[in-house]
């Protein structure tokens, strides 16, 4: 020990030698005062000692500084509100207007960047952007903003670095606003090898609700404290920054004086840990013990650090309201002051605050309310309803139908709250933001124009009269309906805002600028606590989604000539790809990643885009999360992890693309939504695609009527399963102007189900008596499922050589047939030549003789009495014989007759 301690000591010596300037030198200066010294300890050795020595403002300013002396132990430290006074080495309280952590240092000035903070900026990956360049990031840094210290809003990566020794376990805790998933936001501390710590705490979540407490625990030794963000302008639209205040560092060694109070605080008692904020009315500066009070003519909001002149009040200051129902059921109409009140009633020209109205009835309860005896409204008790005068007991075999209308606003109804939110520091303001006005509520005048009037209404639960069915399109629960109207002449915008479970609100509708009167429904499809929000800002402040869904996957379409049946069941199932790879401005690489359920299950839409920037210590995103998206089709940004540097790749800016289905088609237009077929390769002539439109129900300044889906479903039999989706090679983003956006989905999922008409039949030789039959499928096979190919068919058949017999029988009785026939016909013949003879020689006889007995003549139609006659019967032999004899030299044949009347033959 005594050479250890001999050793410490010759270290010493020479220390303080090196700090003494030669001897000619000492000469010259004089002796140091206590202004021009202050004390420092040595590093910590082995054996955790130290020793406390004495250091000159500036090197060579004096002479005779005091001797080193043994200091405090290196784990020694002061309580909050104390410091240690290095010249007695023991703990003072801090004097009044002063303030001290004990252990640790805070900052909460952001004048200019405090010491030892750093800030810097790079792009992420230069190079990889169009053209090979990158983005100039030099002046993407933190800015100092007074209050708080405010991140950038480009595509570069801005890192905000403290590094600091902590000689005992401590933490560091700060305060932050982060309202835009577009800026990816992380927080990570490292020790001095560059070995990250409190991984679990990297992503920072999201707010909407003011400023939020977060805070890590460090180790003993370095730790360096990154606050790191990078923003992705994606939509065309500024994101909005991350801000950061009251940076907390405790685990230090010690402080050796206190700090001040910052503007607008103050502490009143020494040893004070920490100061307070000025009340209104009141001001201070830089190190007080107390606050100054405003003069009359002046006001300040709390935390000023001066005071400002009141300005002439207008009618925009006051506001009118009703008075409590009396105990004779009467109200009256008053006017307020908009609080807290900050213009001057007194000066010239100034607005004075109007008389109280008259006394009139008061309004009736609300249905479903009643009161008795002057007593405040009240529900009616179980099994009885009301219009509001008084309660009834239900019918028998009835029951009440349980729900909430506030028709009358005489009170704010004890469901209700309503507060103002500051849009400049995000916090509450302790003021009412909406007052009731008989038959309406509206928003308050007073409030800043970047304040949000806000009115909540909570219900614990509803009670449907059924439960609807586990196969509807929506799980319809409650619906909740109100009457609005906007009346303002600046960019004003009303948010409707739901929550389920004490879960962040999410907004599901927004209306921009004057709205004249109308009514809004919002379904609600889960039965839990919910909160309803309404909340009124004079300008804008984010863009709202909202959720709404009906489908069907089964149909039948009249396509190519034919009824085709369709069944897109198997595509409920979410696919996901990406397109890309897209760039920013700065270079900063990105891929549009899109996830696509077509029908969904039973109408639930299936299709998740999350947001694991803010949710990255969650596995997966809840559907109901704040921070995804859940509808038929959505997209997300993604950063891969090579880009950013991080263990994964990063998800932010999920947005809904199709919240309900417009139509299914063949056309390339529906309900105002294009589809051009040239967006993709031209489809098969036999087969068209089937497009499926949707809507979202997002309105963006650019897609005033939301944002619209075409996906393009093509049957490809060679692509089994999911197939694949493809974006147009012209917008290689998936959209051509930012709002409609256009897949082509290709699968055999998509191609229609079979039917009779897809196959045909084969007829096969006759073989031994038997022929069969044969169904395949038309090439190319454009179907799937449905009908089945039938069997193979087996019938009999008769072979060629029976139907040759067949025919030569048949050929050989026509023949005979013709034959007798032309032997029918010949002899038809030969009695028209007798006629003709006979005729044309009575012809002859009239000329040279007396006309023949009229009964002797042979006329038409007679041949049935006056047969013809051969003088004697002979046979076929003789009858040819005596037929070649009787022929006379003039070529006529020799005919016997037999005349009717008697008489002889005669020859002819």
């Amino acid at each position: 020990m005594a050479g250890a301690a001999g050793a410490r000591r010759v270290l010493l010596a020479l220390w303080v030698a090196a700090a003494v300037p030669p001897r000619r030198a000492e000469e010259r200066l004089h002796a140091c005062k206590e202004s021009e010294y202050h004390y420092e300890y040595t590093a910590c050795d082995s054996s955790g000692s130290r020793w406390r020595v004495a250091v000159p403002h500036a090197p060579g300013l004096c002479t005779g500084l005091p001797d080193p002396v043994k200091g405090t132990e290196c784990s020694f430290s002061c309580k909050a509100g104390e410091f240690l006074d290095m010249a007695a080495q023991v703990c003072e309280p801090c004097a009044a207007g002063t303030y001290s952590l004990g252990t640790g240092v805070r900052f909460d000035e952001w004048d200019e960047v405090p010491r030892g903070f750093v800030t810097a900026a790079a792009n992420l990956e230069p190079g990889d952007g169009p053209g090979g360049s990158a983005g100039n990031c030099t002046a993407s840094t933190w800015v100092p903003l007074g209050e708080y210290i405010a991140s950038n809003t480009d595509e570069c990566t801005a890192t905000l670095v403290y590094a600091v020794d902590l000689k005992q376990p401590g933490s560091v805790s700060f305060e932050y606003i982060y309202p835009d998933s577009s800026v990816v936001f992380e927080f990570f501390v490292q020790n001095d090898q560059c070995q990250p710590a409190a991984e679990e705490s990297r992503w920072m979540r999201t707010t909407d609700k003011g400023w939020e407490f977060h805070s890590v625990e460090l180790s003993r030794g370095n730790n360096v404290l990154y606050w790191r963000t990078t923003a992705f302008s994606v939509w065309a639209k500024a994101p909005k920054p991350v801000l950061l205040r009251n940076v907390a560092i405790t685990g230090v060694a010690y402080t050796s004086e206190c700090f001040p109070c910052k503007p607008g605080t103050f502490a009143a008692a020494a040893g004070s840990s920490s100061c307070q904020p000025c009340p209104a009315d009141t001001s201070s500066g830089k190190g007080a013990a107390a606050c100054q009070p405003c003069e009359a003519a002046a006001y300040a909001e709390p935390g000023s650090a001066a005071c400002k002149l009141r300005p002439p009040c207008t009618d925009k200051d006051y506001f009118s309201t009703h008075t409590a129902c009396d105990g004779s059921e009467e109200t009256q109409l008053t006017f307020k002051w908009a609080e807290p009140k900050i213009c001057n009633e007194e000066l010239p020209q100034a607005a004075k605050l109007p008389p109280s109205g008259a006394k009139s009835k008061c309004p009736p309860c609300n249905p479903g309310f009643s009161k008795s005896n002057g007593s405040a409204c009240r529900p009616c008790p179980h099994g009885s309803y009301s219009n509001g005068s008084g309660c009834a007991s239900c019918p028998p075999g009835t029951e009440p139908a349980l729900g909430l209308e506030y028709r009358w606003w005489n009170v704010l109804p004890p469901a209700m709250e309503t507060t103002v939110l500051s849009g400049v520091t995000f916090e509450y303001k302790g003021m009412a933001g909406w007052e009731v006005a008989g038959d309406y509520i509206y928003t308050v005048a007073g409030a800043s124009d970047n304040d949000f009037m806000i009115l909540t209404l909570v219900v614990p639960g509803f009670s449907p009269p059924q439960p609807p069915p586990e196969e509807a399109e929506r799980q319809e629960v409650a619906r909740i309906t109100f009457v609005f109207e906007t009346v303002c002449s600046v960019a004003c915008e009303l948010y409707f805002m739901v929550g389920v479970n004490s879960r962040t609100n999410t907004p599901v509708e927004t209306w921009t600028g004057p709205k004249e009167k109308q009514s809004y429904t919002y379904v609600v499809e889960r039965n839990a606590t919910t909160s309803f929000t309404w909340a009124f800002q004079r300008t804008p402040y984010r863009e709202a989604a909202r959720s709404l869904c009906y489908n069907n996957c089964s149909f039948s379409l009249a396509l190519a000539g034919r009824t085709l049946r369709y069944d897109f069941s198997a595509l409920a199932a979410p696919a996901a790809f990406s397109s890309g790879p897209s760039f920013t401005s700065k270079g900063l690489k990105y891929f549009h990643h899109f996830n696509i359920s077509l029908c969904g299950n039973h109408g639930r839409k299936l299709a998740l885009c999350a947001d694991n920037v803010t949710e990255a210590r969650a596995p997966a995103a809840e559907p109901g999360s704040s921070h995804a998206v859940t509808s038929y089709a959505c997209q997300a940004i993604v950063v891969p992890a090579d880009v950013v540097g991080y263990r994964s790749a990063v998800s932010s800016q999920p947005v809904s693309l199709a919240d309900r289905l417009v139509g299914v088609t063949a056309g390339p237009a529906l309900d105002g939504i294009a589809a051009p077929p040239e967006h993709f390769a031209p489809a098969s002539a036999e087969l068209p695609d089937v497009i499926f439109f949707y809507r979202s129900n997002e309105v963006t300044q650019s897609c005033s009527t939301g944002r619209a889906t075409a996906i393009r479903l093509r049957c490809d039999p060679l692509r089994p399963g999911t197939g694949t989706l493809a974006v147009p090679s012209k917008c290689p983003d998936g959209t051509c102007d930012g709002c409609t956006f256009h897949f082509l989905w290709e699968t055999a999922e998509a191609c229609p189900l079979c039917s009779a008409g897809d196959y045909r039949a084969i007829v096969g030789a006759c073989l031994g008596g038997l022929q069969r039959t044969t169904y395949v499928w038309r090439e190319p096979r454009l179907c799937r499922g449905g009908s089945a190919l039938p069997r193979q068919q087996v019938s009999v058949c008769r072979s060629a050589d029976f139907w040759l017999k067949v025919g030569i029988s048949a050929g050989t009785c026509a023949a005979l047939l013709l034959a007798v026939l032309a032997c029918y016909f010949w002899k038809k013949n030969q009695k028209l030549e007798y006629k003709y003879s006979k005729l044309v020689m009575n012809s002859t006889a009239k000329d040279s003789e007396l006309p023949a007995p009229d009964s002797c003549a042979i006329m038409e139609g007679e041949d049935a009495e006056d047969d013809l006659v051969f003088a004697s019967r002979k046979s076929l032999f003789g009858k040819i014989k005596s037929f070649t004899s009787k022929r006379t030299a003039d070529g006529f044949d020799s005919v016997p007759l037999k005349p009717s009347c008697g008489g002889t033959d005669m020859e002819l």
